[in-house]
């Protein structure tokens, strides 16, 4: 089971689109689309985003992102009237890059309120632990530098594969492109680097996990992140 995503749109196009893209991230996590009015027109309806909130909820909770104001609205007060309210969240995210980052989120197993925070994040940050006190010891730095050899480079499928591969290290580890640097626990961060076939990267790892994290993104390099 994972935290489900509600995406609670005035367009159901609009919600529906999110729903695939994000399905593209996180093949296993229930992404459900809460767009629009029954009748077909543009506007947001309490039953049909109530039952989306039941829809993706398989356990874990679920977390709602919404496009405009009214929609907030209409998310929030669903939530209130959950027989328990703390069993979902209204995340206030970008609708598109919110959803991507709490798809990854929640396909690595994050709880609901890291799967929140996840899409409230700034995918521009590159969030390290100071002396290595988040991560439980010294911050010995692992280095190593990357050609892609993937089509794509680091667009949204391998992104998000190389975002995944890290879930569940000790590790705070960056991608560097140049003079930018991305968070790899960011998929938006990632795309953000532009990074193309050919391109060279630099993954630098912090923490006790460092060398498998390092590892384990060579190996999806190698594999052309299994294009």
């Amino acid at each position: 089971m994972s935290v489900g995503l509600v995406i609670v749109s005035h367009s159901a196009a609009l919600a529906e689109g999110v729903v695939e893209l994000a399905a593209q991230m996180a093949p296993d996590v229930v992404v459900v689309a809460a767009g629009g009015l029954p009748d077909g027109g543009i506007g947001t309806d309490y039953e049909r985003v109530s039952a989306a909130v039941s829809d993706a909820d398989s356990g874990d909770g679920s977390v709602l992102l919404y496009d405009l104001g009214s929609a907030q609205m209409t998310a929030e007060l669903v939530v209130e009237m959950l027989g328990d309210p703390n069993s979902a969240v209204v995340a206030d995210a970008a609708l598109v890059e919110g959803a991507v980052a709490a798809a990854v989120a929640a396909q690595g197993g994050a709880d609901l309120r890291a799967v929140a925070r996840a899409a409230e994040a700034d995918p521009r940050q590159s969030p390290r632990a100071e002396d290595g006190d988040e991560l439980g010891g010294p911050a010995e730095e692992v280095r190593e530098e990357l050609e892609l050899t993937n089509d794509v480079g680091l667009h949204a499928r391998p992104a998000a594969l190389l975002a995944r591969s890290l879930t569940g290290l000790q590790a705070e580890v960056l991608i560097s492109l140049g003079e930018q640097e991305a968070d790899a626990a960011s998929v938006l961060g990632l795309m953000g680097l532009g990074a193309r076939k050919g391109d060279r990267i630099v993954v630098r790892a912090t923490g006790p996990d460092a060398t498998q994290a390092v590892a384990r993104i060579r190996e999806l390099a190698e594999r052309h992140f299994d294009e």
